[in-house]
């Protein structure tokens, strides 16, 4: 009852960024070439070797049709196949120069965009991971950003190479027969509004398939870090269901993608290869009024079908491109993400701290919704312990969130030693202050990693003496691998006492000025409870306290009591001053304290 937490705010409040699409966009993306300028020129160079060489096996066929088979010249047969076999090992080796270069272009993109994303989400503001869910987050990191790589090094490099032999096979294609080539490139314009066309469609729709994946990742990231709950109500069947739903939500969208993209293919083959057809009667007219060999028809067709192809290849990458458009425009709306709390430009270090913390006129609304606070005035001196109570909702732990500036006053001050919080470094600020959640969550690792995150410089000695004070180096020490134990993930393989107590010795390392404690204890046996007390009277000592009170052992060691009701704060003072007043206090001790003093008597009589 005088527990509670603030309830999280729909993610879909959330807004987005908004990101300009077409050129500022493109260029956006490129600029991620700019830092392997070394490394493209190199791939570049190799590109254009590769696909120059590929222009010359059409003229090589049209000179032995011409020049071998019907002059019957032996000699010249084999110079043109050894100067073939030339050709394609430089362009073998010129491949390899590319493929390699571009390849190692792409991976490290792939890092430096995924550092760049993980960066920047750690300055982002608690409000952010409050409205926005972690496997949303995550799909961005993965899955967009892998393509966006594509884009940038597989999609660029066919772009280059397919531009290059479609131009080149176009000149070339002039020279031989103007008339003819007029004709084939008369084709080109229709081919192209279809390729438009089609690309905004899958783009739109990839967009889409990528937000429906995201969600699917969604509902797999929280059913495995609630798994307990999952099991314990009998709940596997219904996420099974709702991943099975968020699933085909993608595979529907897939599948209109792909009806799309099966229709587009086979039109452009149709449009390319019904072209060269006309263009083989067209040519065969040529030859018969004799302004044309037949070796030339031959390469011309040759050229005409690497046009075809060159020119297919780049409808269906401007495609690719549209559906990409999507996956960077989700990278950019998280980069471009600003946090909602920010250090002033002259924002000074907050160094040395008695602790006196104090509120004035604070008012506080999340997102101009309804006020969460409202005119809080309290002065809690250095070194005092004060509890927070009060019914859920009352507005505690958003006064505990103030107080290390996850959040801003939306009026009124919030001053440490007289500076107000807004005007020092958020990083000086929460280096003096300490916090013990209700809801402990460890890291994964070990138990001295976990402890050691208090401070990352201690020495082992540090840990073990930090562990000692918080009554954790005994069951430590019973444990197979005792400090290097891994704890799992949250911290699953230790119980909810010790993973208190590791909490607290992190904290007890950390040596904060100012000390915000969630206390929950409701949940440990006695034994557990006891240790835990006494851990968090050693860590109190000497340091300015504010706690969210659930038990009674907790109100007897506060100085004084701060009540609250719907964001107000209605009383204050020693728990004999507030039981006098017969207030929303004395009652609440009434309804639950009394419970937990009849609970000691009879732990007491056993």
């Amino acid at each position: 009852m005088f527990g509670g937490r603030r309830s999280r705010r729909n993610p879909d409040a959330d807004s987005k960024a908004e990101i300009p699409e077409g050129p500022v966009q493109w260029r956006r993306l490129i600029s991620y070439l700019g830092p392997h300028k070394a490394r493209l020129g190199l791939a570049i160079i190799g590109l254009i070797l590769s696909a120059g060489t590929s222009l010359v096996f059409p003229a090589v066929i049209s000179t032995v049709v011409d020049s071998v088979l019907i002059a019957g010249d032996a000699d010249l047969l084999n110079r043109i196949t050894l100067a073939l076999l030339l050709v394609f090992l430089l362009s073998s080796v010129a491949s390899l120069i590319e493929r390699y270069n571009l390849y190692y272009i792409g991976e490290k993109i792939v890092v430096d965009v995924r550092t760049q994303l993980y960066n920047h989400l750690q300055t982002l503001s608690l409000g952010f991971f409050v409205r926005r869910r972690v496997g949303e987050l995550l799909s961005r990191m993965s899955s967009d950003v892998t393509t966006m790589r594509n884009v940038l090094t597989g999609n660029v490099s066919t772009l280059l190479q397919q531009g290059i032999i479609m131009i080149g096979a176009i000149i070339i294609m002039l020279v031989i027969n103007w008339r003819m080539s007029l004709f084939i490139l008369g084709m080109v314009p229709i081919i192209g509004l279809l390729g438009m066309f089609f690309g905004v469609y899958m783009r739109r729709t990839s967009t889409e398939i990528q937000d429906e994946l995201a969600e699917a990742t969604t509902v797999a990231d929280e059913v495995m870090q609630n798994i307990r709950e999952v099991k314990s109500f009998v709940r596997e069947d219904y996420e099974i269901g709702r991943y099975r739903n968020a699933i085909e939500r993608s595979f529907r969208a897939a599948v209109r993608l792909l009806r799309v993209r099966t229709i587009f293919g086979p039109m452009v083959a149709f449009l390319g290869f019904g072209g060269l057809a006309l263009v083989l009667w067209f040519g065969g007219q040529e030859v018969l009024a004799g302004r044309l060999t037949g070796g030339e028809l031959i390469g011309f067709l040759i050229y005409g079908m690497t046009v075809a192809m060159s020119f297919g290849a780049l409808s269906n990458l401007y495609t690719s491109f549209q559906e990409a458009l999507g996956a960077t425009k989700r990278v950019f709306q998280l980069l471009d993400e600003k946090p909602d709390v920010q250090d002033t430009p002259d924002a000074g270090m907050l160094v040395h701290v008695d602790g006196r913390i104090t509120f004035e006129d604070v008012n506080f609304s999340y997102e101009e919704r309804q006020e969460v606070l409202h005119n809080i005035n309290l002065d809690i001196a250095p070194g005092e312990i004060i509890a927070l109570v009060g019914p859920s909702g009352a507005g505690k732990s958003t006064i505990f969130n103030l107080i290390p500036r996850f959040y801003d006053v939306t009026s009124g001050s919030l001053c440490i030693d007289g500076q107000d919080v807004r005007t020092v470094t958020q990083a000086s600020l929460r280096q003096q202050i300490g916090v013990v959640p209700q809801e402990t969550l460890l890291f994964g690792g070990t138990i001295r990693e976990n402890i050691r995150y208090g401070r990352l410089e201690a020495s082992d000695a540090d840990i073990i003496e930090a562990a000692k004070a918080a009554n954790a180096h005994d069951f430590i020490m019973q444990l197979p691998d005792q400090y290097e134990t891994v704890v799992g993930e949250r911290g699953v393989r230790l119980s909810g006492g010790q993973r208190q107590r590791v909490a607290i010795a992190r904290a007890i390392l950390k040596d904060p000025r100012i000390l915000l404690l969630d206390e929950a204890t409701s949940s440990l046996d006695s034994e557990s409870e006891h240790l835990v007390q006494e851990a968090l009277a050693r860590l109190m000592q000497n340091r300015t306290t504010v706690i969210i009170a659930h038990r009674l052992s907790t109100i007897t060691i506060a100085h004084r009591i701060a009540v609250l009701d719907a964001g107000e704060l209605i009383e204050l003072g020693t728990h004999e001053e507030l039981m006098a007043k017969d207030g929303l206090y004395a009652r609440l001790y009434i309804m639950q304290f009394r419970q937990d003093v009849s609970l000691l008597a009879t732990e007491g009589a056993d």
